[in-house]
């Protein structure tokens, strides 16, 4: 299964046995949620499972987006019905394009197929593709969910200060231009605007075609060489809380590259007292 289908090409598969399509739809300002419940209940893909984006995090972390303990992820992904050996289909129908972020915890716990959709719930539609509407029933079957980490794809505070100081690494922050310069507050309390000394300025929207679905690969390439990233070189993903950073973490496999995501992001960073901040203002 290619990465990225098209409505047509899930439509075509998403009767078979092994494949599982996923509801991640979530909105940066609806922590709790509800909002991103009642959109996918008001209409989504038949056979869709909705699974909240908060809920795919580590409870005991003070950070919004922290990566789950492997077991606990696991646990999650098997009482959803969901297999690490199933075709695992995921969209949303979000601005942020935050199935990026579940396509990027599936691959980082072992997944072996799974893909987005490309535009996501409105490609569907504009497909012409059925909905349906309400609360899905329980997942009566649970899947097999073994979890295999890859550290590979993802960098941690201390991983991304290395980086800083051996300069070893390009960060690349995923946020607007306004946040990135340090021009626009942070939306949560407690961290300063500004960004990761060295960073460049890859927003993740620029990965994308005014109706929501993905740039081509050599349309992509071009983004990432505006911004002055080169793929084939060491490359961290970076954003507000770890969501978007995913975008140019999936944006980076499309053409070639591969790209871990420092999970914490500018949450962790800007509210630490003891990391340097830079501001373009």
């Amino acid at each position: 299964m290619p990465p990225l289908l098209r409505p047509e090409d899930l439509a075509a598969i998403m009767g078979d046995d092994d494949v599982r399509i996923v509801d991640v739809t979530y909105f940066l300002d609806d922590p709790s949620g509800e909002r991103a419940r009642i959109t996918y209940e008001t209409a989504h893909i038949p056979g869709a499972r909705f699974l909240p984006l908060p809920s795919l995090a580590d409870p005991e972390s003070d950070l919004p987006m922290t990566v789950p303990q492997s077991d606990a992820f696991a646990h999650m992904m098997s009482r959803a019905g969901i297999g690490h050996a199933d075709r695992i289909v995921i969209y949303d129908n979000a601005p942020s394009h935050c199935s990026t972020r579940l396509w990027w915890l599936l691959t980082l716990f072992g997944a072996e197929s799974v893909a987005l959709l490309d535009g996501g719930l409105g490609a569907w539609q504009n497909a012409g593709l059925p909905v349906e509407r309400g609360v899905p029933e329980a997942c009566a079957t649970p899947g097999l969910f073994i979890a295999h980490v890859d550290l590979t794809r993802v960098r941690s505070l201390r991983e991304v200060r290395d980086h800083v100081e051996a300069g070893d690494a390009q960060i690349v922050d995923a946020r607007s231009p306004g946040r990135f310069a340090g021009a626009e507050p942070e939306p949560r309390p407690g961290v300063e605007p500004g960004h990761i000394p060295g960073a460049l300025n890859l927003p993740y929207s620029r990965l994308f075609e005014d109706d929501g679905r993905w740039k081509s690969p050599d349309a992509i390439a071009a983004e990432f060489a505006a911004a002055g990233v080169d793929p084939t070189k060491p490359m961290v993903a970076t954003c507000g809380s770890g969501v978007t950073a995913c975008v140019l973490a999936f944006g980076a496999e499309r053409i070639g590259g591969m790209m871990p995501v420092y999970d914490g992001s500018w949450t962790e960073w800007g509210s630490d007292p003891s990391t340097p901040k830079a501001k373009d203002v």
